[in-house]
């Protein structure tokens, strides 16, 4: 049985925003993530889903301390089997974890230097970790440059030299050339021609198995979130509304949230129609949220208590959790597959 890699416990961010057309006006505090908690198992796919401004993003930076969170901790299991708070590490302490928590982000050209070559690129975090002699920096870009299929020849390019598809590969050699534990993936095809994004997907399968990575996938593709994830995790302003098994959430989904998100999958047979669940109403003000559940404003099920009370993340059983107050109750629709979809 697998163990924990990382546990998230309450993880908060607030922005102070202050309103640009009154002078004198107090800053309003803004919850990006509001109490967000989960445990990442070793060698598994934990995908992040939910519509633009949900909180993923900032969940996966706040996690790799690519920005700082307002409260909260990210506990994070060693190989020695010690457990760490990785967001309280300071100076040399964090220097010697930060190699095993990576990140790939979503728009590669931006992210890469255009004044670096890729070898540079790919080498600066073995330069940052590591003391190398140069033909041991050598071996290992050119071996990592030929397991994410990059033309060992291209290595003294420049990042505008390349499509997107190869800058996305430079990418993810970078991400793993320090041999992480743990990568975070934002976005991480989003902006990838269809062709490619399966060969980046498969790639990041293949690598997986080969050096035993934990994947954070963050996207808003479900039908790549299905192929890829073992788990799937759905957010909605600023807080997990469903954390389950990935066949779990799309046969069965216990969330309503959910289930509308589901039913904007395209489904490949021509001949099969489903209704789409159109969300009506406003998305709800991050600095001003509804009462009760966040979601209450646009969901077709709510009551008189879901405007009240605000519900927990709850267990319903078989690892599957729900933050709805009927959660046991409704009888949600999921992704219809196979002969079931013709029926």
């Amino acid at each position: 049985m697998s163990k924990p890699i990382l546990k998230v416990h309450q993880l908060t961010k607030h922005y102070e925003v202050k309103a640009t057309n009154k002078l004198f006006s107090k800053p309003t505090s803004v919850r990006v993530l509001s109490d967000v908690s989960f445990e990442l198992m070793e060698g598994e796919t934990l995908s992040i889903v939910g519509e633009s401004g949900c909180g993923k993003t900032t969940l996966g930076r706040c996690i790799v301390r690519g920005m700082d969170a307002t409260s909260g901790q990210v506990m994070y299991h060693t190989e020695n089997e010690e457990e760490i708070d990785f967001l309280g590490l300071r100076g040399k302490a964090f220097k010697k974890y930060r190699k095993n928590i990576q990140m790939i982000f979503q728009d590669p050209y931006s992210s890469l230097s255009p004044r670096m070559s890729v070898y540079d690129i790919i080498s600066e975090p073995l330069l940052a970790n590591f003391k190398l002699s140069k033909a041991e920096l050598d071996e290992k870009v050119t071996l990592i440059a030929e397991k994410t299929g990059l033309n060992v020849s291209y290595l003294k390019r420049y990042p505008h030299a390349f499509s997107g598809g190869q800058r996305q590969r430079i990418a993810i050699a970078r991400a793993l050339i320090s041999q992480p534990r743990l990568i975070v993936c934002d976005e991480a095809v989003s902006a990838l021609d269809v062709s490619i994004k399966a060969q980046i997907i498969n790639l990041l399968k293949d690598l997986q198995k080969q050096f035993q990575i934990t994947y954070i996938f963050i996207s808003h593709d479900l039908s790549i979130v299905q192929n890829i994830s073992d788990r799937v995790a759905v957010m909605h302003l600023g807080r997990i509304v469903e954390l389950a098994p990935v066949d779990a959430l799309f046969d069965a989904p216990k969330h309503p949230y959910t289930e509308a998100l589901l039913s904007a999958v395209p489904e490949p047979d021509p001949d099969y129609k489903k209704e789409r669940i159109i969300l009506e109403g406003e998305v709800p003000n991050p600095a001003n949220p509804p009462s009760g559940c966040h979601f209450h404003p646009r969901c077709r099920y709510k009551t008189d208590r879901c405007v009240q009370q605000a519900p927990e993340l709850q267990d319903i059983g078989s690892k599957h959790y729900v933050a709805c107050h009927y959660a046991e109750q409704l009888n949600l629709r999921g992704v219809v597959h196979g002969e079931a979809a013709n029926q």
